[in-house]
């Protein structure tokens, strides 16, 4: 049976924002200087794509600091603000596929918390891009990579997850898109893919990879045009 897609769900940390280098940066810096020292590689390999509140609980637990964790909640949250404002760029690409689907619905399915998502699409200049549909995982009961949020996305929008797209860079995205019943199309885009990512995606479940949106650009119009699963 044919199914041609109708919704595009991003992802945003590392699918338009190329942010994780610049969060993750801050974050082993904080904890660093809390006491346990942490590279950014490992920062990337132990935080990303979590959600906020699972981001502090491991951090108290690494650091022992559990009876503090609101107030390093709120320097981390102005350290990283502070250094999106300066360096936060998009990923290359984002603008021209955007303007390549007009008529297909769109939104935003993210582990970041609405205030950051909010502050970061207006960094960027994109807050129009979206409206209203942006939607953070601190909105449903699990996070990725349970499907919760991208159901309650396509729910929001009218729309059978089976029509959906997903675009994610984390493995925890992919399972999450996955098990949504939705299309799972993985991005390498941003500045923190290392080698193996590729792989790593497809074994999450992944059914197609683009390394640029030039690519993603061509696996959407066939997936939207024919109906295909290519």
């Amino acid at each position: 049976m044919r199914i041609v897609k109708t919704l595009i769900v991003f992802d945003f940390d590392g699918v338009i924002a190329d942010s994780e280098i610049l969060a993750n940066t801050v974050l082993a810096e904080l904890v660093t200087e809390l006491g346990t020292p942490m590279t950014l590689e490992m920062s990337l390999a132990r935080f990303m794509g979590k959600r906020a509140e699972e981001v502090l609980a491991a951090v108290g637990a690494a650091t022992g600091r559990t009876t503090t964790l609101e107030a390093i909640g709120d320097e981390l949250k102005r350290r990283t603000l502070a250094r999106f404002r300066s360096d936060l760029r998009e990923i290359p690409g984002v603008r021209g596929y955007l303007a390549a689907f007009p008529g297909l619905k769109r939104c935003i399915g993210s582990s970041s918390s609405p205030d950051r998502l909010a502050a970061c699409l207006d960094i960027l200049g994109l807050v129009d891009a979206f409206g209203e549909h942006v939607y953070s995982a601190s909105q449903v009961p699990r996070g990725k990579p349970h499907p919760d949020l991208f159901l309650h996305a396509a729910s929001r929008l009218g729309v059978d997850p089976a029509d959906a797209i997903v675009i994610e860079d984390s493995e925890g995205g992919i399972r999450a898109a996955a098990a949504a019943g939705m299309t799972p199309i993985g991005l390498l885009a941003a500045s923190h893919i290392r080698d193996g990512h590729e792989a790593r995606l497809r074994s999450a479940g992944a059914a197609h990879v683009a390394r640029n949106y030039g690519e993603l650009e061509t696996i959407t119009r066939a997936l939207v045009s024919s109906g295909s699963e290519l």
